[in-house]
C-alpha cells in the first residue's frame, strides 16, 4: 500500500502549515527528514533536511504508530512554517521517497474508515463538519461525527440481533420443551423497535441544515427586493438602480442570522409581459425559485403573491410606498425600520424545520435506510411464519449494515469521500 501525504491545514501563506503522512513508510519518511523518530505522541522540535543535507525547515514533528492513530496506520505530522516555498520543498523531498505520493481528496478519512477507526455515519458527519458555516451546522455535524447517531444505530442493531436469535431458536429447537415459539413479548419488542425507527424518521432533514432555510424575495420590478436582499445579506450583493428589470437572473447568498443558516434568493421582478428575451428567462426562473423556496417574502400588491407567502410592506420610510392592510411585516430596508423583527421572525420559522441544538438531522441516505429497516419490520405479523419473519429481520439488519458502512458499494464510497478536501 502507498504511503500518502498532504497539507491538512489552510493554504499557505500562513503561520503554520501542517503536513500529514499516513501509511507503512510514514516512519521511514519522518526518520529520513529529521534523523530519528520522536517518542510516540510527543511533539519534538527538529531540523528537517533534504537528502543532500540542506536544511528544509525547523519544525515540530509528531509520530503516531498504528493502529492508535487517526487513520489506523502509522502516521507522522510535520508542523512547518507556513510559507509556500517551505511546503513545496518538503513536498519535493517526500516525493523522492519510494511508495510516497500526494493523497487524493478524502483519502485520509477513507483509510480511517477502511481500518475501522470510524464508520460511515461518522464520515458523513465529518464531511458536514468540514463544510459547516454556522454554529447550528457545527453542533449538529459534531454530534454525528462524534458517533451519536452511530451509537443509536448500534443499539437498534443489537435489539434486532436479539430478536433474530429468538427466531432462530424457534426454528432450530421448535420441538425442544425448553425453547418457546414466538410469543406476544416477541411481537411487543418488535413493534417497539419499529416504532422507534419511525419516530427517528421525524428528525429534521440534514439537507435543509446543510443548504440553509431557503427564503425567496419576490414581487414586481422595483418593489425593493434587491434593497431588502442586500440588507439581509449585510452587503451590496445585488445591483440597485431605479431602472425596472435591473435584476434579471437569480442571485443566491448563504448567510447566518443568529447562528441559523439561510439561503437568500433575489430574482427578476415578476410582470406579465416583457419584450426583453433575457428578462423573460429571468421571470421564468423566478417562478421556479418561488416554488422551491421554504418561505417567500412577497413585496408586490397584497394578495397577489403565492399561497403561504409573507406579505411585506416595503419602503415604509417613503410616503408614497404601497400600503397593505394586513402585512406580516412593515419594513424599510434602507433605514432599518422593522428589520430586526423580520430577522427574528425568519429565525423562528426556520427553527421549526431545523434541528435544535444537540438534536440529530438525517440526510437522504440515512432516512432511506432507516425507512427500509422500519418497512421490513412492518411486514412481520403476530402469527407470521418464522422463516418469513427471519427474512424480514435479515433485511432490516442489512439496512443497518449499509447505514454504518458494514456493507457499502464502491460507487457510494467514491461519491462520499469526494466531498472532502485533499488533506482530510
Amino acid at each position: 500500500m502507498d504511503t500518502i501525504f498532504a497539507l491538512s491545514s489552510g493554504a499557505p501563506p500562513a503561520a503554520i502549515a501542517v503536513v500529514r503522512i499516513s501509511g507503512p513508510q510514514a516512519g521511514e519518511a519522518l526518520e529520513r527528514l529529521c534523523g530519528k523518530l520522536p517518542r510516540p505522541r510527543e511533539a519534538r522540535l527538529a531540523n528537517l533536511r533534504a537528502a543532500d543535507g540542506s536544511l528544509l525547515d525547523q519544525a515540530l514533528v509528531l509520530w503516531f504508530p498504528g493502529p492508535k492513530s487517526e487513520t489506523g496506520e502509522d502516521c507522522a505530522e510535520l508542523q512547518l512554517h507556513g510559507g509556500r516555498a517551505i511546503v513545496e520543498a518538503v513536498y519535493k523531498e517526500l516525493n523522492t521517497i519510494n511508495s510516497l505520493r500526494l493523497a487524493q481528496p478524502g483519502e485520509f478519512t477513507r483509510r480511517a474508515f477502511a481500518n475501522g477507526q470510524i464508520d460511515l455515519l461518522q464520515v458523513e458527519g465529518l464531511a458536514d463538519l468540514v463544510s459547516a458555516e454556522t454554529e447550528l451546522q457545527r453542533k449538529t455535524a459534531l454530534g454525528i461525527a462524534g458517533g451519536t447517531l452511530s451509537r443509536k444505530v448500534e443499539r437498534w442493531r443489537e435489539r434486532l440481533l436479539a430478536l433474530s436469535a429468538r427466531v432462530e431458536a424457534a426454528l432450530d429447537f421448535a420441538d425442544d420443551d425448553d425453547v418457546q415459539v414466538l410469543d406476544k413479548q416477541f411481537t411487543t419488542d418488535l413493534l417497539t423497535l419499529s416504532d422507534d425507527l419511525r419516530l427517528a424518521l421525524h428528525a429534521p432533514h440534514a439537507e435543509v441544515l446543510r443548504e440553509g432555510y431557503r427564503v425567496a424575495l419576490a414581487g414586481p420590478p422595483n418593489a425593493g427586493k434587491s434593497t431588502l436582499f442586500n440588507a439581509l445579506c449585510e452587503s451590496e450583493a445585488a445591483i440597485i438602480t431605479p431602472i425596472a428589470g435591473t435584476t434579471r437572473d437569480v442571485l443566491q447568498r448563504s448567510v447566518a442570522i443568529s447562528g441559523v443558516p439561510f439561503t437568500l434568493v433575489d430574482m427578476a421582478g415578476l410582470r406579465d409581459e416583457t419584450a426583453d428575451t433575457i428578462e423573460s428567462i429571468g421571470i421564468a426562473r423566478a417562478r421556479q425559485e418561488m416554488a422551491a423556496a421554504d418561505c417567500v417574502l412577497w413585496l408586490g400588491p397584497e394578495g397577489e403573491g403565492p399561497q403561504g407567502a409573507w406579505e411585506i410592506e416595503a419602503r415604509y420610510d417613503l410616503e408614497d410606498h404601497e400600503l397593505k392592510q394586513a402585512p406580516a411585516h412593515r419594513i424599510s430596508a434602507k433605514s432599518g425600520f422593522g428589520m430586526d423583527e423580520l430577522r427574528h421572525a425568519l429565525v423562528e420559522r426556520a427553527s421549526t424545520v431545523l434541528p435544535k441544538a444537540g438534536e440529530l438531522a438525517l440526510g437522504q441516505r440515512q432516512r432511506e435506510l432507516i425507512g427500509a429497516a422500519a418497512a421490513a419490520l412492518s411486514w412481520v405479523g403476530p402469527v407470521e411464519d418464522p422463516l418469513i419473519t427471519a427474512e424480514h429481520l435479515r433485511l432490516a439488519r442489512d439496512a443497518f449494515d449499509r447505514l454504518t458502512g458494514r456493507a457499502a458499494t464502491e460507487d457510494m464510497l467514491d461519491a462520499l469521500f469526494g466531498r472532502f478536501c485533499i488533506g482530510k
